[in-house]
C-alpha cells in the first residue's frame, strides 16, 4: 500500500488536458476563422445575389414548415375532414353574402378589376 502514491494517479489527468483542446477553445477558434473569412468578403457586391439567396432560403424554410404543419394535421384522422368542411362552409357563406344579387356580383367584379389594375398595371 505504501508503494502507490497519489502523484502517479494525477499525472495521466494532467497530460490529457494539455494534449486535447477543450470544446470551447475549438469553437472560438472556428468562429474566429469564420469571422476572418467573412471580413474579407466585399459585401457591396453581394446586394443582388444576397437578396436572391435570402428569398430562396426563406421560401425553402417556409415550405418545410408548411409541410410539417400539414403532415401534423394529417396525422389526426378527424381533423382534415373537419378543416375541409370548414372551408366549404366559409366559401358558401362568402358566396351567399357577396354573390346573391346582381349588384353584389358587379361590386365583386369591380373589386377584382381594381386589384388587377393596381397589381398588374
Amino acid at each position: 500500500m505504501s508503494d502507490v502514491t497519489p502523484e502517479t494517479n494525477s499525472e495521466p489527468n494532467s497530460t490529457s488536458t494539455t494534449e486535447a483542446p477543450s470544446i470551447s477553445d475549438r469553437a472560438s477558434e472556428v468562429m474566429s476563422q469564420a469571422n476572418e473569412i467573412l471580413g474579407k468578403v466585399d459585401w457591396t457586391q453581394m446586394g443582388k445575389y444576397g437578396k436572391a439567396a435570402g428569398i430562396v432560403a426563406v421560401v425553402i424554410v417556409a415550405q418545410i414548415i408548411i409541410k410539417v404543419v400539414i403532415d401534423t394535421i394529417n396525422f389526426f384522422p378527424l381533423l382534415p375532414g373537419l378543416l375541409e368542411l370548414l372551408g366549404i362552409v366559409v366559401v358558401g357563406q362568402w358566396s351567399w353574402q357577396n354573390l346573391t344579387t346582381s349588384e353584389k356580383r358587379s361590386a365583386v367584379a369591380e373589386k377584382v378589376q381594381n386589384l388587377r389594375k393596381e397589381y398588374l398595371g
